[in-house]
């Protein structure tokens, strides 16, 4: 985890190519206090390192992101009033590693829309 502490993982279920993570993002982490004091929101770097680190988990590889495609961060994740996220994962292997197409969403609000590609290093 690069960031210590920065989230729990609830669950994390993987079935044929589809994961399905529930986290909870800790709203007392100190990346809060510069990212906005006040008014907390969970910086979008954050949020695609936590697909990566589920992403190496499922797929027992440590993994590097070699491309982002389809970056679209449609709600703000503030960890004060909505912590618990759902990630769906669709992974598939790639002659060069994995695709990852994932969707966060909170209490059915979609917050992320994001395509990525790994390579195993």
């Amino acid at each position: 985890m690069l960031l210590t502490d920065f989230y729990t993982i609830n669950t994390l279920e993987n079935t044929a190519g589809k994961a399905i993570a529930t986290i909870t993002i800790n709203k007392n982490h100190p990346i809060f206090e510069g990212h906005f004091p006040g008014n907390p929101v969970t910086p979008g770097v954050c949020m695609m390192q936590i697909i990566k680190e589920l992403t190496e988990q499922v797929v027992e590889k440590k993994l590097f992101m070699a491309a982002a495609v389809n970056v679209k961060f449609m709600a703000i994740i503030n960890p004060e009033k909505t912590p618990n996220l759902e990630l769906t994962l669709d992974i598939e292997e790639t002659e060069n590693g994995f695709r990852v197409k994932n969707i966060t969403t909170f209490n059915e609000t979609v917050a992320l829309k994001l395509t990525t590609h790994y390579t195993v290093i």
